[in-house]
């Protein structure tokens, strides 16, 4: 009679990766790496007042090329002047990220983040 192996625990990223896909394609983000990496994308300080909400894909015209998604950022409130004239520079780090043109403007609605840094 053999000894059983050791066992392997698997990350629970790893086991909940499907569900999480699902989630965040239905928001319209092809990559969740937009959320869980924002702060590394946009940079730590716009980071710190925002967060991705979702992506909004305008329909396709057949035979037209595919027009540019809009990018929702729900923004802490006094900060959302601030990121609304940086918008340039977080376009072209989202679009550097994706490795094409896949954002082409952002849309901010004011509301308190979801998450905050705790001590």
């Amino acid at each position: 009679m053999s000894k059983p192996g050791p066992f392997s625990a698997k990350p629970l990223s790893v086991l909940l990766s499907d569900v999480f896909s699902d989630a965040y394609a239905k928001q319209g983000f092809a990559a969740r790496e937009l959320v869980t990496r924002w702060a590394d994308i946009a940079g730590a300080e716009i980071a710190a007042h925002s967060e991705p909400l979702k992506m909004q894909w305008p329909r396709p015209v057949e035979g037209q090329p595919q027009e540019p998604a809009t990018l929702v950022l729900r923004v802490e409130g006094p900060m959302a002047l601030e990121i609304q004239h940086s918008s340039d520079v977080i376009l072209q780090r989202v679009n550097r990220f994706f490795g094409w043109s896949a954002v082409g403007r952002l849309a901010l609605r004011q509301a308190p983040l979801s998450r905050r840094n705790r001590a």
